[in-house]
């Protein structure tokens, strides 16, 4: 396993008053224990407010878990910072609006010393047709771009640090349906170019059974079902997850 997630749970306080006073907690998180497997996908299903966004900034080391414990296999995941990477779903606010784009990227590459002065531009630019862009972004702002490019150069960005597990948060449902197909796509190509390994969040159940190895339902913080795809897809057990998949055939 290149992740073990062990027994999450995450409280939010609520508080009340001038003074902030404490009256309660709201319980986003409850107990969420799952493991993924290196090179293969794990999607997670689940409505707003099911918690999918909030576990995957716990993994990622930006909030702290109120319990439980997040482990990453150490001969896997060496350099946390360098290895592990987020695509998250607005591309609009993820990108520096006064930066260019050859700055954006180069970013990653000098933070971890990955590559000498002189060779750098070249391996933006090889990242940038990665990710199906040409050498005209290299100094263009984000502005000037669309929705879906700009996801391309969020993705760019993350893949210059060259990482080996990458989390998806809802990465393709601020596009419109052409693009998401062709975004799609891309993450499986690199996928299985560059031999990552994926949590792909969603509300998608289309997107999950397109790009998941293994599935996760989650409803009210909680995991209520958990499977290979195909079982999820074809017997699910879970009335929850029934009900998931009777609405979206409608």
């Amino acid at each position: 396993m290149i992740l073990e997630v062990k027994n999450i749970s995450k409280y939010f306080p609520i508080e009340r008053g001038i003074f902030k006073r404490r009256v309660g907690f709201v319980k986003v998180l409850d107990g969420v224990t799952f493991s993924v497997e290196k090179f293969k996908t794990l999607g997670i299903i689940g409505e707003s407010g099911s918690g999918k966004t909030t576990l995957a900034k716990i993994i990622l080391g930006l909030i702290p878990a109120t319990s439980g414990e997040i482990i990453f296999n150490s001969n896997e995941i060496v350099n946390f910072r360098k290895d592990v990477q987020i695509i998250f779903q607005n591309p609009y606010n993820s990108l520096n609006p006064k930066m260019r784009i050859i700055d954006i990227i180069s970013e990653p590459l000098i933070v971890h010393k990955l590559i000498k002065k002189i060779d750098l531009k070249n391996r933006i630019i090889g990242l940038l047709r990665m990710v199906g862009l040409d050498t005209g972004a290299l100094n263009r702002l984000p502005i000037e771009f669309s929705g879906g490019q700009r996801q391309r150069i969020c993705i760019a960005r993350a893949l210059a640090s060259e990482p080996k597990f990458l989390v998806l948060d809802e990465p393709i449902s601020s596009l419109d349906l052409t693009v998401q197909a062709q975004m799609l796509d891309l993450f499986i190509e690199l996928k299985n170019k560059l031999k990552l390994t994926y949590i792909f969040n969603s509300h998608n159940l289309a997107v999950i059974r397109r790009i998941a190895d293994s599935v996760i339902v989650m409803q009210n913080g909680r995991i209520v079902e958990m499977a290979a795809k195909d079982d999820i897809f074809k017997n699910p057990v879970n009335p929850y997850t029934r009900l998931l998949l009777d609405a979206a055939r409608k």
